[in-house]
């Protein structure tokens, strides 16, 4: 296996595991791995399409973020999934401690304001529409948990941003497509409205 065809199958492994196709994902990766034994990249995904395969909801979070860390630096994500995957042992709570910290301290560099800071305002009377306007031209919203995530599409609905809830919706759906919260509110944003196909 050359490093052409090598490159090719990680990247059909990660399309498969994009579209919830983990058995396949895991075949290929593993593929690459039987092949190449000291690729750390192959070794950190079968074991996060095998996360994913038995349910572990925090397996495409994590996918996700091994994405972000390698486009910034290749050895060092290896080097840090490969940490984070030692210390999980199954818990998702583990996991999102391990990931809380460092993903915090990066979005907090890169300028923008925590959903739960924004939530805040709104709680001490701020008007939803009124500050997730002034935040927009600012800077933007940064959501780290799928709960923010559900709660703030879910406002933007209510609060008549169809359209920008329609994108958001659509991203995410094309990522979890059987996600039944984000099929719901997708429902929530159709009754009663025109948007275009």
């Amino acid at each position: 296996m050359g490093t052409i065809s090598k490159n090719k199958i990680l990247s059909q492994a990660k399309d498969s595991f994009n579209k919830a196709e983990y058995k396949n994902a895991l075949d290929k990766f593993a593929q690459v791995l039987q092949n190449y034994p000291n690729s750390k990249e192959a070794f950190n995904r079968v074991i996060l399409s095998e996360m994913a395969m038995s349910g572990e909801e925090g397996a495409e979070a994590l996918f996700d973020y091994y994405d972000i860390l390698r486009e910034e630096d290749t050895e060092q994500a290896d080097v840090v999934m490969s940490e984070i995957l030692e210390s999980i042992d199954g818990s998702l709570e583990k996991l999102g401690e391990v990931l809380a910290e460092p993903l915090r301290e990066r979005l907090e560099f890169e300028e923008g304001i925590f959903y739960s800071d924004f939530q805040k305002i709104l709680q001490e009377g701020g008007d939803f529409k009124e500050t997730f306007e002034n935040i927009m031209f600012s800077t933007r919203v940064i959501i780290t948990t799928k709960e923010d995530f559900i709660d703030f599409i879910d406002k933007l609905i209510e609060h008549d941003f169809a359209e920008m809830a329609l994108t958001y919706l659509e991203n995410a759906l094309n990522v979890y497509p059987s996600d039944k919260l984000l099929r719901k509110l997708l429902k929530k944003l159709v009754q009663g409205r025109n948007i275009e196909n």
